[in-house]
């Protein structure tokens, strides 16, 4: 089940977070992976910027997803799946809502350019946008060393929408 997550989540979402980031431990920069992969702090600064929805099972919270708002576009923030629960569709609904509550034209996610994550945007329509170090400088507040390793997709969410 989809919600949207509180307060009382913050733990959660940390701890979903920084397990799910494990998967990058060998796929970026080594000076750019830190144990945690997100401290506290800058997940509360995020958390204040952003509405977090997570899936949850059994009570237990299974996977995250931030919704931003920004301007003309809207950006997927923070997309991560625990790992043990991983390749069970837990990423594609998340994804899904997102997209579903997108009113802007366009919604953005940037991540590692070398993560299989780009891979998993591609497959849900997303396409790598040639002006990513542009839109990374816009949108987002990233040390530049992160900017020179990612990419930017996105993806025209009008008629990307499910159709209700």
């Amino acid at each position: 089940m989809i919600r949207p997550l509180s307060d009382d989540d913050l733990p959660h979402v940390y701890a979903v977070i920084n397990d799910a980031a494990t998967a990058y431990r060998d796929l970026i920069p080594d000076d750019c992976y830190h144990q945690p992969y997100m401290p506290i702090d800058e997940l509360r600064r995020e958390w204040s910027e952003m509405t977090f929805y997570g899936w949850e099972e059994n009570g237990h919270l299974l996977g995250v997803v931030g919704y931003q708002p920004l301007r003309e576009v809207t950006l997927l923030r923070h997309a991560y799946v625990l790992t043990s629960h991983q390749r069970r569709g837990i990423g594609e609904r998340l994804l899904r809502h997102v997209i579903s509550l997108t009113r802007t034209s366009r919604l953005l996610v940037g991540t590692w350019a070398d993560a299989w994550a780009v891979r998993f945007y591609q497959k849900h329509g997303f396409r790598l946008l040639p002006d990513g170090d542009r839109l990374l400088r816009t949108y987002w507040r990233i040390p530049d060393r992160q900017r020179q390793t990612s990419a930017v997709l996105g993806i025209d969410t009008i008629s990307s929408r499910p159709s209700s």
